[in-house]
């Protein structure tokens, strides 16, 4: 397959998808109010968010837009204050994701799907910041109160995290799957795509 270039109007989309991904993922993440649902956010994210990762990788089936695409909310979270952990963790994943949907060569659903659900695991890295950079993000959760952090201190374990990464892949899973629906059914109808 010869490679296609981003052009300006992929980086508008890429631009305007960022900002929707980003207000609904920040929607979804009120359920953190309440430090033992935080457990299931990245969960609840995928299966919400799908549609949109979706309907941006069937929008634009270039070499780099997933991974520009996601790696815009964790580097604007760390330029809001969170620790390196959620950028570094992001940047990890994010090749991770990119690499899968290339050897999908762009338009294979089943490779698009597997690039989602590993895409999805980027907001467990707001939670490994409790455990690989502690005190930086007790300082940030502090504006929550004690006893919220120290909720969070007892939740945010690494047994826990094991599964709060394989409920994000289950929900990125689910989240396409649910993509892949309204695409068929309601996007093609309108021509969207």
């Amino acid at each position: 397959m010869k490679e296609k270039k981003l052009k300006i109007k992929d980086l508008v989309t890429i631009g305007v998808f960022a900002v929707i991904y980003f207000i609904v993922m920040f929607g979804v993440g009120m359920i953190g109010m309440v430090p033992v649902l935080f457990l299931i956010y990245p969960s609840i994210l995928g299966v919400v968010t799908g549609t949109i990762v979706m309907l941006f990788m069937a929008k634009v089936q270039k070499p780099w837009s997933l991974f520009i695409l996601g790696i815009l909310s964790p580097l604007l979270m760390f330029a809001m204050g969170h620790t390196y952990v959620i950028a570094v963790h992001a940047l990890g994943v994010m090749v991770i994701a990119e690499m899968i949907r290339r050897a999908g060569e762009y338009h294979s659903f089943k490779h698009n799907m597997m690039a989602f659900a590993i895409f999805n695991t980027w907001i467990c890295g707001s939670l490994m910041q409790m455990l690989w950079a502690k005190e930086k993000y007790i300082e940030l959760s502090m504006m929550m109160g004690k006893e919220y952090v120290d909720a969070l201190e007892k939740l945010i374990t690494y047994p826990h995290m094991a599964l709060v990464y394989v409920g994000a892949v289950i929900g990125g899973i689910i989240g396409a799957y649910i993509g892949r629906a309204l695409l068929e059914k309601h996007f093609n109808k309108a021509g969207i795509i």
